[in-house]
């Protein structure tokens, strides 16, 4: 049974900086391919996407986290990470990472921080807490 945990949230000031990261397990060897991304969903409003990235290293970041957030995987350790800088009151919400496991390529722009792909993966972690004062 896959399995993704996150952790790394926590409470810092306006401009500080987090490293979440997301620990996979679970998911079948012969799977040689995967679709990560990160998404947050503060109190009151809807989940959006922040970042995701695939095998193939296409990586795509919604407008907000373009050259804040830096999205990365480690394929040793199985973790996905989400580096936050420069963060902001705004920023303040649960983050979540979620993903699939393939065998093949994933086409362009499959992969990327949108509503339509949080509705397509199925393992999803419990969430880790971003909390940012100003």
């Amino acid at each position: 049974l896959e399995q993704l945990v996150e952790s790394g949230g926590g409470s810092v000031q306006s401009g500080g900086s987090l490293r979440l990261s997301c620990v996979a397990s679970g998911h079948q060897l012969q799977y040689t391919s995967f679709c990560f991304a990160w998404f947050r969903q503060a109190p009151g409003k809807e989940r959006e996407g922040v970042a995701a990235m695939d095998s193939d290293g296409n990586i795509s970041y919604m407008d907000f986290a373009k050259g804040r957030f830096t999205i990365s995987h480690d394929n040793d350790a199985n973790t996905l990470y989400l580096e936050m800088n420069s963060l902001k009151p705004e920023d303040t919400a649960m983050y979540y990472c979620a993903g699939e496991w393939g065998m093949g390529h994933y086409s362009g722009g499959y992969c990327s921080p949108t509503a339509a792909l949080g509705e397509l993966l199925e393992v999803w972690g419990q969430g880790t807490l971003v909390n940012v004062s100003s």
